[in-house]
C-alpha cells in the first residue's frame, strides 16, 4: 500500500513525533533523548498519569495527554511497546511526589516494559501503580479477561483516570476509581482491510475483497469469525449482541458509546453504524448517556471499526463529564455548548419505509385510453418500483464515467415518492399526483439529478388547471413544459450527453403523435427515448465529472437518458397493462 514517508523508514517514530510536537509545541515538551514528551499544563501536587504503547495507532496514546487526561505520554516503535528506559523517564519528568499512575492496553510488550520501568521507579523511592486495559471482549474468554487485549476502550479508561488524578486523590484512590472505569468497559470490533506497517511492502494480515472479521485486534490478531461482507445492519446487530451478552446489559441501564474508527474507514460510514446502534440499544431501553464517532484507535490504514461501551453509573459519571481538552479530545471545556436531549426525545429515528415493490391495482383490465387519478397514481408508483429496482444498473452505467452516486440518487428520489404517493389515495387532480411526487424526488435526492429529476414531474405538472383524467396530448403538453423548466435550468441541449438527450426526442415523438391514442403516443416516446440513450454513446460529456473526461467518455450512455426512457418505457407498460415486475 501506498505510504507517505521520508527515504529512512527507520526514523518514522522520531520524526511522527517531532512534526506532533512541533504543531503543538503550546501544549507539549519533549523529553529529552526519548520519545517522551509532557504536558506543559498538568496541575501540581496530584497523582501524575503516564499512558504509553506503540505507535502507529493515532491519535492513540499521544492525543490524550493534555489538561485534564494524561500528563505524559511514553511512545513505542510501531506496533511495539517503549521500553522500560523510555517510560521511566516520562514517569520521572511528571511525579510530583504523589507517585506515578501508568494506564496502557495489555499486551504482553507493554506488560513487561512497563512492569520494569516501575521497578526502576519505586528504586528510586517514587511510588508507582498500573491499570491495564483489557476490553476487547473477542480476545480471550471472560475467565481469562486478563489476557484481554486494551483497544478503543482505552478511551474511557484514560479520560476517567485523569479525571480521578485532577481530583487530587492518592495513589490507591485514583487506582480504584480507574480499576472501576476499566472494568465497566468492553469492546469488540471488524477488520474490513488490512494495514501495512513502514517499511514492508505487505499488509499485515490478508481479507480477501468480499471478507470481513469480526473481533480482528488492531495489529492483525485473529478474531472470532471471519465472515462474507454484510450490510452495515447486519454488522452492527452481532457486535450488539456480542457487548450486550458480555455486559449482561438490562433495560434502563446507561452506557457511554464510542464508535471508533481503525484508520481507513470514512466517518460517513460509521455515522450509519452509530445509528443502526442507537435503534438497537432503544429497542432495548438502554439509554445512551454520552456517545462519540471518531477515529481514535487506529492501525494505519486499517479498514473497520470498533464499538465501546461504558456501563455508568454516578460516581462515573462525575469523572467522564470532568473537563478536558487536548488538540485531538475534548470534553466540557467551552461551556455549556450543548443542550441535553430529553430522555423520551426519538424523532431522529427514521421511520421503516416499506422498499419491496408494491401490489399495483389498474381500474381495468387492457389498455387505458386516458389516466384518471387513481391509475395515474399507481402508474407513477409502478415506476419507482422499477426504478428502484434498476438501482444497480443505473449505478453500474454511473460509475462508468460519472461518480456512481446516479442509482442511488433515483433509488432515493423514487421511494421518497412512492411514500407520497401511498399517503395520496383518492387523490382526484392528476397533476396534483405528479407534482407531489416531483417535489419529493426534488427534496430528497440531492446533487444536479434531484433538481432536474424533480423537474421532470414537478415543473409540467405546477400550475396546470386541476384534472381528473388526462389523456396522451395532455401527458406531451406536460413534458413538453418540463424539457423547458430543464433546459432552462442545467442549461443542456440534445449532444451533450444528458437526460435532455433522451428526453428531447421523446416529448418531439410525444407531439408528432398529437391525437393519437395514449398508448401510441408513449410508444413513439418510449422509441424515441431508447434511441436517445443509444446516441449519447456517441457524445462527449458537457456537464459533471464526465466532462473532464473528454474522448474518453465516448462510447458509454448516460445514466440520467437511461432513467429518463425507463421512467417512459414504465408509463407504457402500465397503459399497455404489461408490466413486467
Amino acid at each position: 500500500m501506498k505510504k507517505i514517508l521520508n527515504s529512512d523508514v527507520s526514523n518514522v517514530v522520531d520524526e511522527m513525533l517531532l512534526g506532533y510536537l512541533t504543531a503543538y509545541r503550546n501544549y507539549y515538551k519533549k523529553v529529552d533523548g526519548y520519545n517522551a514528551f509532557t504536558y506543559r499544563g498538568s496541575r501540581k501536587n496530584k497523582v501524575a498519569l503516564v499512558i504509553g504503547g506503540g505507535s502507529g495507532h493515532e491519535p492513540m496514546f499521544s492525543g490524550f495527554c493534555g489538561a485534564g487526561l494524561a500528563d505524559a505520554v511514553a511512545c513505542g516503535n510501531v506496533c511495539a511497546s517503549p521500553n522500560p528506559q523510555l517510560i521511566k523517564e516520562a514517569g520521572k519528568a511528571v511525579e510530583q511526589g504523589k507517585g506515578v499512575l501508568f494506564v496502557y492496553g495489555c499486551y504482553a510488550g507493554d506488560n513487561l516494559n512497563f512492569d520494569m520501568a516501575e521497578e526502576l521507579l519505586q528504586a528510586e523511592g517514587i511510588k508507582t501503580a498500573h491499570v491495564r486495559i483489557w476490553d476487547d471482549l473477542a480476545s480471550a474468554p471472560k475467565e481469562r479477561i486478563s489476557d484481554r487485549r486494551g483497544i478503543a476502550g482505552d478511551v474511557f479508561v484514560i479520560k476517567v483516570a485523569g479525571a480521578a488524578c485532577d481530583a487530587g486523590f492518592d495513589l490507591d484512590e485514583v487506582v480504584r476509581i480507574t480499576e472501576k472505569a476499566r472494568d465497566h468497559v468492553s469492546s469488540i470490533g471488524i477488520a474490513t482491510l488490512p494495514c501495512t506497517l513502514p517499511g514492508n511492502e505487505k499488509p499485515t494480515f490478508e481479507l480477501a475483497d468480499d471478507e470481513m472479521e469480526y473481533g480482528m485486534g488492531i495489529h492483525g490478531e485473529p478474531g472470532i469469525e471471519r465472515t462474507k461482507m454484510a450490510p452495515a445492519e447486519v454488522i452492527v446487530e452481532r457486535m450488539y449482541a456480542e457487548l450486550k451478552k458480555e455486559m449482561d446489559l438490562k433495560a434502563g441501564e446507561e452506557v457511554a458509546v464510542l464508535v471508533n474508527g481503525l484508520g481507513s474507514t470514512p466517518l460517513l460510514e460509521l455515522n450509519i453504524v452509530y445509528y443502526d446502534l442507537y435503534k438497537l440499544l432503544c429497542k432495548d431501553e438502554v439509554k445512551v448517556y454520552d456517545a462519540d464517532i471518531k477515529a481514535y484507535c487506529t492501525s494505519q490504514e486499517m479498514g473497520g471499526f470498533s464499538i465501546s461501551f461504558m456501563r455508568m453509573d454516578e460516581e462515573l459519571k462525575k469523572y467522564y463529564d470532568a473537563p478536558c481538552y487536548s488538540p485531538f479530545y475534548a470534553k466540557g471545556s467551552i461551556g455549556d455548548a450543548a443542550t441535553k436531549a430529553d430522555e423520551d426525545e426519538d424523532d431522529l429515528i427514521l421511520e421503516d419505509e416499506e422498499t419491496v415493490e408494491t401490489n399495483i391495482v389498474r381500474t381495468k383490465t387492457g389498455e387505458l385510453e386516458t389516466l384518471g387519478g387513481e391509475d395515474a397514481r399507481n402508474m407513477l408508483i409502478y415506476i419507482a418500483d422499477k426504478v428502484m429496482k434498476k438501482k444497480a444498473y443505473l449505478t453500474q452505467i454511473d460509475s462508468a464515467i460519472g461518480d456512481g452516486d446516479h442509482g442511488i440518487g433515483m433509488y432515493g428520489g423514487m421511494k421518497k415518492a412512492k411514500k407520497k404517493l401511498l399517503s395520496m389515495a383518492g387523490e382526484e387532480n392528476v397533476y396534483k399526483l405528479f407534482e407531489e411526487a416531483g417535489s419529493q424526488m426534488l427534496n430528497s435526492m440531492g446533487g444536479a439529478s434531484g433538481v432536474i429529476f424533480g423537474s421532470l414531474y414537478l415543473a409540467g405538472a405546477e400550475g396546470m388547471e386541476p384534472k381528473a383524467r388526462i389523456d396522451g396530448d395532455d401527458l406531451a403538453k406536460m413534458e413538453r413544459k418540463s424539457l423547458s423548466a430543464i433546459k432552462e435550468r442545467g442549461k443542456a441541449e440534445v449532444g451533450d450527453k444528458t437526460m435532455v438527450d433522451a428526453l428531447a426526442p421523446a416529448v418531439e415523438a410525444m407531439e408528432e403523435n398529437a391525437g393519437k391514442s395514449l398508448l401510441e403516443i408513449l410508444k413513439a416516446a418510449e422509441a424515441a427515448a431508447a434511441q436517445g440513450v443509444e446516441d449519447t454513446k456517441n457524445y462527449m460529456a458537457k456537464f459533471g465529472r464526465a466532462k473532464s473526461l473528454l474522448e474518453r467518455a465516448i462510447g458509454h450512455q448516460d445514466a440520467g437518458a437511461t432513467s429518463v426512457w425507463l421512467i417512459l418505457q414504465g408509463m407504457r407498460e402500465f397503459v399497455e397493462d404489461k408490466m413486467d415486475i
